[in-house]
C-alpha cells in the first residue's frame, strides 16, 4: 500500500479566529451529512403522496441515502491517499450541496432515490474525514477540542433530523429538507477553499483496487438492503431475504480474503493489527448500537402507544442534546487527565443505568417525568463518545488515521443499521407475545364487557375500548423488556473498552500512538 503522502507534510495547525472558522465549517459539513441519515424518515408519508407512490416504495428515499453512505465510508483512506484528504473533504462539501438541489427538484421517485444514491456517496467521506481534519487543524495540545467538536455534530445530528424534518414538512414543504443543505454546503465548501489555501494536501500513487470495490460495493449494499427490508419482509420467512443474507455473507468472505492478501487494499483492514483499535473500535460499535437502538425505540413508543405527534416526539428526544453541550468541554479536560477508559466505562455504565431506569416506565407517565432520563442522557453519551473516538485514531500509526476514522465509523454504522432493525423487530414480537398471554389470562373478560355495556356503551365500542387497552399494555410491556435488553447491551459494552491497552500519557489524538 502506498503510503508516501503520509510520510510528506501534512495540515498545519491553525490559531485564532481561523482555527475557530474552520473548525465551525468542518464540523457543520459534519452534522449536515448525519442529519439528512434522519431528517427524511418522519417526511416519508409526504413525499409519498406529492410523488404518487406508496409509503412502503418511499422508504427508498433512507434506504439508498445508507447503503451509499456505508459502502463510501470504509473507502475513505484510500482516497484520501489518492487524491488528498483535504481535497476530497472540499469537493464533497460542495458536491453534497449541488446534489441536494436535485433531490429537492426531483419530480418522480426514481430521480429523487437517484440523487439520495449520490448524496450518500458524496457524504460518505465527509464523515471520517471530518474528524480526522478537525484534529490536524487544532495544535496537539488541543485536539480533544476537535474531538469534540465531532462528538457532539455526530451525536446532535440524528436527533435534530426527525424534528427538524417534521417541521419542514408540516410547515413549508418536504423539498426543503434538502434545500436546506444548499447554501450551508456551499458555503462552507468555498469557506474551506479560502481558509486552508496554502495547507499541503499530499497524494501518493495508488491503484484501484476494482475487485475490492466490487466485492464491498456487493456485500454492503446487501447487508444494508437485508436490514432495511427485513421488517417489511418477515424477514427469513422471505426468500428475498434469504437470498440477500447469502449474498452479504459469501461477499463479506471474499472481501476479506481478497483485502488482506491484496498489495494495495482499497479498503485497509491492517488496522486490525493494533489490539487498541480493535478493542476500542468493537467499544463504540456495541455501545453506539445500543444508544441508536433507544433513539429508535422511543420516539416509535410515543407516537404509537402514548399519542405523541411525529413533531412532539423529537423534542422529547432532542432534549438530551442540552446538557450534552454544556458538559463537553469539562469531559474533554477530564479526557487529557483521567484513563480515558474509566471514562467510557462510567458513561456507557451510566447509559445502561438509564436504560435500566425507564423498565420503571408506566403508560401514564408525563413528559416532564420521562424528559428527566433523557435529558442525563446527554453527559453520559459524551463520556461515551469523546474518548472513545480518540483511543479509535490514536491506536494506530498517523498516517493510518484516515483508515481508522473511516472502518471505525463503518463499524458504526453497521451496528446501528442491525441495532434499530433487531430492536424493531423484537419489539414487535414482544408486543404480540405478551398481547397473546394477556388475552389468555383474562378470565373475566365477558363480565368485564357486561359492566360496560351495562354502563350504555355499545358492544362495538366496549370491544374496542378492550380490546385498545389490552394492545396498550401489551405494547408497553414490550417497551419495558427492550429497554432490559438494551441494559445489559450497555453493560456489555461497557466491559469491552478494558481490552484497550492503558494509554501511557494522555491520548495522542493529534497524530499517532
Amino acid at each position: 500500500m502506498a503510503s508516501a503522502a503520509s510520510d510528506g507534510p501534512v495540515i498545519r495547525p491553525m490559531t485564532g479566529a481561523k482555527l475557530i472558522l474552520a473548525a465551525i465549517i468542518i464540523g457543520l459539513g459534519n452534522f449536515l451529512v448525519v442529519l439528512d441519515t434522519t431528517i427524511a424518515n418522519v417526511s416519508i408519508p409526504t413525499i409519498a403522496g406529492s410523488l404518487g407512490v406508496s409509503p412502503s416504495q418511499a422508504t427508498w428515499v433512507i434506504t439508498s441515502y445508507a447503503v451509499a453512505e456505508a459502502i463510501t465510508v470504509p473507502l475513505t483512506g484510500f482516497l484520501a491517499r489518492r487524491f488528498g484528504g483535504l481535497r476530497v473533504f472540499i469537493t464533497s462539501y460542495i458536491a453534497f450541496g449541488a446534489i441536494s438541489i436535485l433531490c429537492g427538484l426531483s419530480p418522480t421517485l426514481g430521480m429523487l432515490i437517484a440523487g439520495r444514491v449520490l448524496l450518500g456517496l458524496a457524504g460518505g467521506t465527509i464523515i471520517p474525514l471530518s474528524l480526522t481534519l478537525l484534529l490536524r487543524i487544532f495544535p496537539p495540545e488541543k485536539a480533544t477540542v476537535g474531538t469534540i467538536i465531532w462528538a457532539m455534530t455526530t451525536t446532535v445530528a440524528p436527533i435534530a433530523g426527525p424534528i427538524l424534518g417534521g417541521i419542514i414538512s408540516d410547515n413549508i414543504g418536504w423539498e426543503w429538507i434538502f434545500f436546506i443543505n444548499v447554501p450551508l454546503a456551499f458555503a462552507g465548501g468555498l469557506g474551506l477553499i479560502y481558509l486552508m489555501r496554502g495547507q499541503p494536501d499530499p497524494v501518493a500513487k495508488a491503484k484501484v483496487d476494482g475487485v475490492g470495490l466490487g466485492l464491498l460495493i456487493v456485500w454492503v449494499g446487501a447487508l444494508q438492503i437485508m436490514l432495511d427490508e427485513g421488517r417489511n419482509l418477515d424477514w427469513f420467512a422471505s426468500a428475498e431475504v434469504r437470498l440477500l443474507a447469502v449474498v452479504a455473507a459469501i461477499g463479506f468472505v471474499a472481501f476479506l480474503i481478497w483485502e488482506l492478501t491484496e498489495k494495495e487494499p482499497i479498503v485497509n483492514l491492517r488496522v486490525f493489527r493494533h489490539r487498541g483499535f480493535v478493542a476500542a473500535s468493537l467499544t463504540y460499535s456495541a455501545a453506539f448500537g445500543a444508544f441508536f437502538a433507544t433513539v429508535v425505540l422511543i420516539p416509535l413508543w410515543l407516537q404509537q402507544n402514548m399519542g405523541y405527534t411525529a413533531t412532539w416526539a423529537g423534542y422529547a428526544t432532542g432534549i438530551m442534546g442540552i446538557l450534552a453541550v454544556f458538559s463537553s468541554p469539562l469531559i474533554g479536560k477530564a479526557a487529557e487527565k483521567i484513563d480515558p477508559r474509566l471514562i467510557v466505562f462510567v458513561g456507557v455504565m451510566g447509559l445502561g443505568a438509564i436504560a435500566a431506569w425507564r423498565t420503571g416506565f408506566t403508560p401514564d407517565i408525563t413528559f416532564g417525568q420521562m424528559a428527566w432520563p433523557m435529558l442525563l442522557t446527554g453527559p453520559f453519551l459524551m463520556m461515551f463518545f469523546i474518548p472513545v473516538t480518540g483511543l479509535c485514531i490514536s491506536s494506530v500509526e498517523n498516517h493510518e488515521q484516515a483508515d481508522a476514522a473511516g472502518i471505525s465509523n463503518f463499524m458504526r454504522t453497521v451496528a446501528g443499521a442491525f441495532a434499530a432493525a433487531l430492536v424493531q423487530t423484537g419489539w414487535n414480537n414482544a408486543g404480540r407475545e405478551n398481547q397473546a398471554e394477556l388475552v389468555g389470562a383474562m378470565t373475566q373478560d365477558r363480565a368485564t364487557l357486561d359492566t360496560m355495556m351495562a354502563d350504555g356503551t355499545s358492544q362495538e365500542a366496549a370491544t374496542a375500548m378492550l380490546t385498545g387497552m389490552v394492545q396498550g399494555q401489551s405494547t408497553m410491556l414490550a417497551t419495558l423488556d427492550m429497554f432490559a435488553m438494551l441494559a445489559i447491551c450497555f453493560a456489555f459494552a461497557a466491559m469491552l473498552i478494558w481490552l484497550v491497552p492503558k494509554p501511557k500519557g494522555p491520548l495522542d489524538m493529534s497524530g499517532g500512538h
